[in-house]
C-alpha cells in the first residue's frame, strides 16, 4: 500500500517540493495550506484545503477529514512556520510573540495528537517536526523563532520517547538558509537596506556554512523520504541538521 502522507503548508516553498516529492514515490499526499490559490492548482495525485494551523477546530476538521478519506496516516509532517518578529529583546511585542510560538510549535502538537491515536491503532508511523539550525543555536534578534523552534525539537524528543513504544518514530529536521522565493525576498530587501547587491548579502548569509552555499529544497525533502523510509527505520528521536555544517550565523 502506498503511504499516506499529511503535510501542513504544504501548496508552496518546502512545502510544495516536499509534497511533490512523496508524490512522485506513488504516496497519497494530503495538505493543508494558507494559499487557496495554490491549494487550487494542486496536481491530480494530492489533495488539500485551506487551513489556518492556529485554530484548533480547523486542524482537528482537516485531519479527520484525511483520516476518514485515506483510512489513516503513515507520514506526518509538520512543516508550517513563521519568521516572527525581528528585534532586540526589549523591543518584542507578547502578541506577535505568541503567534510565532503558535505557527511553528503549538501548530505541531494539534496535529501529532490527533493523528497519534491512528498511528497507535496501526502501530506503525512517521512524524517529521521542521525546526532550524536556528533550533540548535542561539540567534541574536530572534528569539520568537528561536524559542519556538527549541521547543520543537524538545517535543519531538519527548513524543519518540512516548510513542516509540507504539512503532511510531519522531524525528526533526533543522534546515538552515533555504534557496526559494522567501529568501530571495529577504536578501533583496537586505542588500536595498545596505545599499549592496542581493549576491553581496547571499555571499554573507552563505559563508557562515561549511559548504558556503545555501540548502536546496529538494534537499530538505530528500531527508523527509530518507526518515519515511525502511532505510531510515531505527531513526528517533534526532535533530538533524541540514545546513551545510553552520560555523557562523549572520545577524546584521
Amino acid at each position: 500500500m502506498s503511504q499516506r502522507v499529511f503535510i501542513t503548508a504544504g501548496a508552496g516553498g518546502i512545502g510544495r517540493v516536499i509534497a511533490q516529492s512523496y508524490a512522485e514515490q506513488g504516496a497519497q499526499v494530503y495538505l493543508c495550506d494558507q494559499d487557496e490559490a495554490a491549494i487550487a492548482h494542486l496536481p491530480g495525485n494530492m489533495d488539500g484545503t485551506k487551513v489556518d494551523v492556529t485554530e484548533e477546530a480547523a486542524v482537528d476538521a482537516w485531519l479527520q477529514a484525511g483520516l476518514d478519506a485515506y483510512g489513516g496516516c503513515d507520514v506526518l509532517i509538520n512543516n508550517a512556520g513563521v519568521a516572527g518578529q525581528a528585534d532586540p529583546v526589549e523591543q518584542l511585542d507578547l502578541t506577535q510573540w505568541r503567534h510565532c510560538l503558535a505557527v511553528n510549535l503549538d501548530a505541531q502538537m494539534l496535529t501529532t495528537r490527533r493523528v497519534a491515536p491512528a498511528m497507535k491503532a496501526q502501530k506503525s508511523g512517521v512524524i517529521i517536526n521542521l525546526s532550524s539550525t536556528s533550533g540548535l543555536f542561539g540567534v541574536p534578534f530572534r528569539a520568537p523563532y528561536a524559542a519556538a523552534k527549541w521547543a520543537v525539537i524538545g517535543f519531538t524528543k519527548t513524543i519518540a520517547a512516548e510513542l516509540g513504544p507504539y512503532g511510531i518514530r519522531c524525528n526533526a529536521i533543522c534546515p538552515g538558509a533555504v534557496s526559494g522565493d522567501r529568501m530571495d525576498r529577504v536578501l533583496a530587501a537586505e542588500a536595498k537596506a545596505r545599499g549592496v547587491t542581493p549576491d553581496d548579502v547571499y555571499e554573507d548569509y552563505a559563508s557562515g556554512s561549511s559548504l558556503r552555499r545555501f540548502a536546496e529544497p529538494d534537499e530538505i525533502a530528500g531527508l523527509c523520504l530518507y526518515l519515511s523510509s525502511d532505510a531510515g527505520r531505527f531513526l528517533s528521536g534526532q535533530a538533524i541538521a541540514v545546513d551545510g555544517n553552520t560555523e557562523t550565523y549572520h545577524t546584521v
